[in-house]
């Protein structure tokens, strides 16, 4: 398995959620820090330290290193707690709280998946299932892991290495929902690709990927 062709699980999340986010981030390596990113990163530097320790019968593993081999992808889990036979169930921590909007939750979803799936190719055991755990509520929301979700994870996967191997950069999402709190904003512009698409602009073919324009 060639490093460069390596993705990182987190990238998965990042497409889901805005597949423009994810090209900024891993194709042209911009990333800038707000309020929201500060937070995030506080909440995993609670968990990012490895180690492990048992309880209530648990084998609980922190700062986990994550792979495929299969989909060539890598990463790291924020916590696995292994079951007594062995299962692992995977826990990703978020800040902020659990009650999102639908569509959003989803891409917590896929990672989480992501990480089950490297779970399942590393240890041989099933995961039907993880948790995420945010920090605002300190409430847990189980999220079942089934086969739609793990094919989801290659079809995503497959979708992030065609964008990077085109090296074009996606347009804006129509979805500005999705652009409240993106430390990306600035750089991503996404109201110039709104303004261009009401005034019936030739010009909005510049966030077009197939044009070479971007």
């Amino acid at each position: 398995m060639d490093d460069v062709d390596l993705l990182p699980v987190s990238v998965l999340q990042h497409w889901a959620h805005c597949p423009r986010q994810c090209g900024l981030i891993h194709l042209e390596q911009a990333f800038d820090d707000n309020l929201h990113t500060q937070r995030g990163n506080a909440v995993h530097a609670q968990v990012d330290r490895p180690g492990f320790e048992l309880r209530r019968g648990l084998r609980v593993e922190r700062a986990l290193p994550l792979f495929s081999d299969r989909l060539a992808l890598v990463g790291k889990a924020d916590t696995v707690e292994f079951e007594p036979d062995g299962t692992p169930y995977p826990v990703e921590y978020r800040h902020g709280s659990r009650h999102k909007a639908a569509d959003i939750a989803a891409c917590d979803d896929l990672q989480l998946a992501a990480q089950a799936l490297c779970l399942q190719e590393m240890t041989g055991c099933p995961v039907p299932e993880g948790a995420l755990f945010y920090a605002s509520s300190q409430r847990r929301r189980v999220v079942p892991i089934d086969a739609a979700q793990l094919q989801r994870v290659a079809e995503t996967a497959a979708e992030v290495r065609a964008m990077l191997e085109a090296g074009r950069l996606p347009p804006p999402t129509a979805d500005t929902r999705r652009c409240r709190g993106c430390s990306l904003h600035d750089r991503c512009q996404p109201e110039a690709l709104a303004r261009l698409a009401s005034d019936g602009s030739g010009d909005a073919r510049l966030f077009d990927p197939d044009d070479g324009s971007v």
